[in-house]
């Protein structure tokens, strides 16, 4: 790869130490000649950007510390995750925004949509028109959009990607989610193997490690690391705990006053239907597709986010994780202004009590700490109605 030599932010020497570690490794990258893809959400085909030569990294941010920045020009009462993905771009204090060659959108929301238009101020930001329905327009349309977005590939790093490019890229992909959805597949053991913490701690941890092959090699060590625990102590481990399963919005942001704390609490957190969950990797690409674009496409519509409308299958798999993970009671993270998760949150509950007939909490929350004793109090109360 190229040698090249690339600057630190101007205020660099200010910022913590684990943020100059991470400015540190990017800028290793980068001056080794790394390409580099920024990103938002699940629905992006990281096997083009592989397929590009090029390193995806994410740009979801989890916490409070830019939104200030960011509600200079973005509305108080917006999506945490918005507004906080948007102050590290503004600031200049992500070390993956700053050293990203350009990056890439999509319209899940009118909120990102709408900040995507200033994010571009600040860098080049491509935006994939995502489709809210899975027909055979929406998925003819997306197939499109995929390979609209392989040109830009092409064009921006002056490289052809070729289809065998991209059914390897396929096939790394397709081993990581299966190493992944095993990891998180623990928590079908019972009891528990591990709480709920370190497990979305640890995969949320692993989005930072940019070597793929190494990022699956140290998930599956850990993975065969708790099973070999698990067998060995199980006849030890507590089966009076509720198991709780999270859904809605992504949780990094809150894992510490929710997952954490109902954990403290006495649950144990065993299943998670999130985008930083098993969402994205319950289905993977069909490798024997003869059209690598239309099994992208297939693949990557049919995550069930709430965007899509009508969004029934995420309430059939949700009723699926309830029963392979034997859980007692569910949990909805809903961040503030999340408009499709609100609203959606209304089928969600009616579902699980319902049709499952169990214990459901909604929680809408942003990035501060100022309703955590609030939390805290409801978790509590929470926990009292599941009878195990």
């Amino acid at each position: 790869m190229e040698q090249t030599n690339i600057k630190l932010p101007a205020d660099f020497e200010t910022y913590g130490e684990a943020r100059k570690a991470g400015f540190l490794r990017m800028k290793q990258l980068k001056d080794q000649g790394a390409r580099v893809v920024g990103m938002f959400c699940s629905f992006v085909p990281t096997e083009l950007v592989y397929a590009a030569g090029a390193l995806p990294v994410g740009l979801c941010a989890f916490t409070e510390e830019p939104i200030p920045a960011a509600e200079a020009n973005l509305p108080r009462n917006l999506c945490p995750l918005i507004k906080a993905s948007y102050g590290f771009a503004l600031t200049d204090t992500c070390p993956y925004f700053y050293f990203s060659d350009f990056v890439v959108g999509e319209t899940t929301c009118d909120g990102k949509k709408k900040m995507f238009e200033l994010l571009n101020e600040i860098k080049d930001t491509y935006v994939m028109q995502l489709p809210h329905s899975r027909d055979e327009a929406a998925l003819a349309f997306w197939r499109d959009q995929i390979i609209a977005f392989k040109r830009k590939l092409e064009d921006f790093y002056g490289v052809t990607i070729t289809e065998d490019d991209i059914r390897q890229a396929i096939k790394r992909k397709n081993r990581e989610r299966d190493v992944m959805l095993r990891y998180l597949e623990l928590g079908k053991l019972n009891p528990a193997p591990m709480s709920g913490y370190e497990m979305g701690t640890r995969v949320d941890a692993g989005s930072f490690s940019f070597d793929l092959d190494q990022r699956c090699n140290i998930i599956e060590a850990r993975t065969a690391e708790v099973l070999e625990q698990w067998k060995a102590n199980k006849d030890s481990l507590p089966t009076d705990r509720p198991r709780l399963l999270v859904t809605g919005c992504p949780n990094a942001g809150v894992r510490e006053k929710i997952i954490k704390a109902v954990e403290e609490l006495g649950a144990d957190v065993v299943a998670f239907d999130t985008c930083n969950g098993i969402r994205e990797k319950v289905e993977k690409v069909d490798e024997s597709d003869p059209d690598v674009y239309h099994a992208l496409a297939v693949k990557y519509l049919n995550i069930n986010c709430s965007v899509m409308s009508p969004n029934d299958s995420r309430r059939n798999y949700i009723g699926e994780m309830i029963d392979s993970y034997a859980v007692d009671g569910v949990i909805e993270i809903v961040l503030q202004s999340c408009h499709t998760y609100d609203v959606e949150a209304f089928f969600i509950k009616r579902f699980v009590t319902q049709e499952k007939g169990l214990p459901y909490l909604n929680i809408e929350t942003d990035y501060s700490q100022a309703d955590k004793g609030q939390i805290n109090t409801r978790l509590a109360a929470f926990l009292e109605t599941i009878e195990k």
